[in-house]
């Protein structure tokens, strides 16, 4: 088995107004030393046993379902499963 960790995040060209309210925030409540914050997404999969390929079935599932190709990247981890 082995566990998949996906990292999603906005492309550097799309605006975060999530991020800009969070960063908004901190510098209020005395934290100005942040210059810039970014929220993204963290998902995590165990996958069995299989024979097909290991990144392309990430690649696949990240570009259909777990993605917006068009706003987002992506990278990821796949590490032995306990």
């Amino acid at each position: 088995m082995k566990k998949v960790k996906i990292f999603v995040t906005l492309r550097e060209s799309i605006l975060d107004p999530q991020g800009s309210a969070v960063k908004s925030s901190l510098t209020k409540i005395g934290y100005s030393e942040v210059k810039d914050l970014r929220i993204g997404k963290y998902l995590e999969l165990t996958i069995g046993d299989t024979d097909r390929d290991i990144d392309t079935l990430v690649k696949e599932m990240c570009e259909k379902v777990l993605t917006n190709v068009v706003i987002e990247d992506y990278r990821y981890e796949v590490e032995e499963a306990n």
